[in-house]
């Protein structure tokens, strides 16, 4: 009798930690249920008090498996850390279309970005008394040109120990061409693991988790789709969270985190890793 395959060890990571507290909340539940291992945290969202922070520190303590990383935001509506950023809208953060084409066209400052890159590094090592364990963006702005520059220089001179977050994936051209999103992500995503891996820092093999949150989709049947064939150490990004007035004011992701939410910490979830054999790392 031939022995069972070794599970794959993926990475099952829920951004947004600090955007809201039902946000935070939720991430907090699937984390002591042992349903997520790493979660990431915004140091400019308005929910990112002492309270929150221990929460999720305890939370973690009680599930070793989970790790902690810093969500870099650098898009609207949320405003720098640092004094005379630039491009601004106002006194936020340009939104995200708008700084990817400022990126595209090469009109950023890439001094902008790794100063305030530094201060969000700095602020997180203040409230968790630590370098975080990886480094991903809000919106994937990391991967944006010039943004990743600054991105990349910053994270390897405060956190070099920190793993980053690429949006790539090794799929056949149909399946790229299905997924618009997907299809960007995996066009930025090349540039940025070259930066990274000139810089020495490491990263995730691939990439899942992306589709239209604008419509009421089977997450079950999404999450499928995202774990087949993804590899070992290969990445997930979830956003599951429970709708508040905060999170209402922020963001137009709202039903569908409560989805995402409610399917992770079903039955369903836990069975689809065992037939899929897979594990979280």
């Amino acid at each position: 009798m031939s022995e069972a395959a070794t599970p794959r060890r993926i990475w099952l990571c829920a951004d947004d930690y600090g955007i809201s507290p039902g946000v935070n909340r939720a991430i907090r539940d699937l984390i002591e249920r042992g349903r997520l291992n790493a979660t990431s945290v915004m140091m400019v969202g308005p929910a990112i008090d002492h309270g929150e922070i221990d929460a999720l520190n305890a939370a973690a303590k009680n599930s070793p498996r989970c790790a902690i990383g810093l969500h870099v935001t650098l898009s609207a509506p949320f405003r720098p850390l640092t004094m005379h950023f630039r491009p601004l809208d106002g006194d936020m953060f340009l939104g995200f279309p708008k700084l990817l084409r400022a990126g595209l066209t090469r009109r950023l400052d890439r001094e902008f970005f790794r100063n305030e890159v530094k201060a969000q590094l700095a602020a997180f090592a203040e409230a968790f008394g630590r370098a975080p364990d990886f480094v991903d963006g809000h919106q994937h702005v990391q991967l944006f040109p010039q943004v990743r520059d600054g991105f990349v220089d910053a994270v390897s001179e405060v956190a070099p120990k920190a793993w980053v977050r690429q949006g790539g994936r090794d799929l056949p051209l149909a399946q790229r061409l299905a997924s618009p999103k997907a299809l960007v992500l995996d066009v930025l995503s090349a540039q940025f693991r070259q930066r990274a891996r000139r810089a020495g820092l490491g990263f995730n093999p691939a990439f899942a988790g992306a589709y239209d949150f604008t419509r009421a989709a089977d997450f079950g049947a999404l999450m499928q789709q995202f774990i087949q064939g993804l590899p070992d150490g290969g990445l997930i990004m979830c956003h599951p969270g429970f709708v508040d007035d905060v999170l209402t004011g922020l963001d137009p992701m709202t039903d569908v985190r409560e989805r995402e939410h409610a399917y992770l910490a079903s039955d369903a979830f836990p069975r689809l890793l065992g037939s899929s054999n897979v594990t979280l790392a």
